[in-house]
């Protein structure tokens, strides 16, 4: 079975979706290379673990990269890199990726980044990882919102959607009558690499490179209008301004997005030049390192389809403070503090409570590492290949394709509760009784 991964994004732009894209990948390859780990049981379990899993292994993937883009993202048997010339988030795409595609022969194509080639002759199934679009669409540029306004009939052409969150598939199905059982909640993950390292010596590197205070508030993502930085702000001087802690600085890692001109303006207005410290976009090693040695990470989004940062932030067990909208509570169950995004005093006295009440600091950050445990990358590859065999061939039941992998993940101890078979089942919706527009979403319960 041949997979097209549409992989052009993460020539242009390296955080989000191209992430999502990029952990996905290494997540299908590591599961190719499992039947060869020294994963060995007895009896049946030593036949389980010595097969390939169906699941994978039968799986080509060719991951069409930008033309610039020269290096493989995947090395590995199995993953054949292309170019696509057709360039991204313009109205020539959709006449040119077409005919683009048709020499390869594939049997499916996997578009992350919302909007497939409308007219292809070859099955497609995308993700739609939020819809802040038309939610907040005064906050997109015209480029922006031309290619997103494609979304209505991108749903109705394509076979299936991937979305990373209850919370999105509620606005599919509530905002575009997206049937429920064309779309499949698969929780997305942090990175492998994001876990706890000893505070003091990371706190020393990262303050000694980026010339920031030794306490910090750490805020990470695009620098743009949805994301409330500049209700963050307004937060951290009224942080100061009432508590006067002004040893404490405010570390902001992200690329500059729509409308950042009004944010940094918003910096002078306020007098925080000296005590808000924009970083840009940081290597991946060092952004984990700043999560590590932050006292405390702040996302008071206005909307966010999953919310990975918080995710990050807490598998590197530091304590955490979202939005208690959309899918924020969703993900964070009760390991996060929740505040309402438009209350200023509300997002700074729970900043307050975590730079000061020790004992609240430690039990958010002993949740926090417990609740990231329960996303897993190879959960989500298990799920997704599930996906694409349903739309191959929708008379067969994708969870008999998984088990015998999932069996093999739960002998290397990487299953996690939130993604369990039961919750795995191919378009099943827990939308409550009434419809979607009755509820909001709720924390979870943590879930191991």
């Amino acid at each position: 079975m041949r997979i097209g991964v549409d992989a052009r994004l993460m020539y242009h732009q390296p955080a989000g979706i191209s992430k999502y894209t990029l952990n996905l990948l290494q997540a299908f390859a590591e599961l190719r290379s499992m039947p060869n780990n020294g994963v060995r049981g007895r009896g049946m379990r030593d036949q389980l673990a010595s097969k390939p899993s169906p699941t994978i292994d039968d799986l080509d993937f060719v991951i069409f990269q930008h033309r610039k883009h020269l290096s493989p993202i995947i090395r590995k048997l199995g993953f054949r890199r292309s170019t696509l010339y057709s360039p991204t988030h313009t109205r020539l795409e959709q006449f040119t990726l077409p005919i683009e595609l048709l020499p390869y022969s594939l049997d499916l194509f996997h578009s992350p980044d919302f909007i497939p080639p409308l007219n292809s002759p070859v099955p497609t199934v995308i993700t739609v990882h939020d819809l802040a679009f038309l939610h907040w669409p005064h906050f997109i540029t015209e480029d922006s919102a031309t290619f997103y306004g494609q979304i209505d009939r991108a749903v109705t052409r394509t076979k299936h959607i991937i979305v990373p969150s209850e919370s999105t598939k509620k606005d599919l199905v509530a905002q575009l009558g997206v049937p429920a059982a064309m779309v499949t909640v698969i929780y997305e993950a942090a990175n492998p690499r994001y876990r706890p390292l000893p505070i003091e010596p990371t706190q020393a590197e990262v303050v000694r490179k980026y010339k920031i205070p030794e306490k910090y508030i750490f805020f990470v993502g695009t620098i743009e209008p949805r994301k409330n930085v500049d209700g963050l702000l307004r937060a951290f001087r009224y942080l100061q301004d009432k508590y006067k802690l002004n040893d404490v600085g405010l570390v902001i890692a992200g690329g500059y997005g729509w409308l950042y001109d009004e944010i940094m303006q918003t910096v002078e207005e306020l007098g925080l030049g000296k005590r808000a410290f924009f970083l840009g976009r940081v290597p991946d090693e060092d952004l984990w390192k700043l999560y590590v040695a932050a006292r405390c990470h702040v996302h008071a989004a206005h909307y966010e389809g999953f919310g990975l940062p918080p995710l990050e932030a807490m598998a590197c067990g530091t304590p955490t403070i979202v939005s208690n909208i959309s899918s924020l509570p969703e993900v964070v169950g009760d390991a996060a503090l929740l505040v309402d995004p438009t209350d200023t005093e509300e997002i700074a006295v729970a900043m307050h409570r975590l730079l000061t009440d020790e004992t609240l600091h430690a039990e958010m950050r002993t949740k926090g590492i417990q609740r990231a445990k329960c996303y897993s990358w190879l959960e989500a590859a298990l799920q997704t290949a599930a996906v694409y065999r349903h739309v191959l061939d929708p008379e067969a039941d994708p969870m008999d394709v998984i088990d015998e992998a999932d069996r093999s993940l739960e002998m290397r101890g990487t299953n996690n509760a939130l993604n369990s078979k039961d919750n795995r089942r191919i378009g099943e919706t827990t939308l409550p009784e009434g419809g979607p527009e009755q509820e909001t979403p709720e924390q979870t319960t943590l879930c191991c």
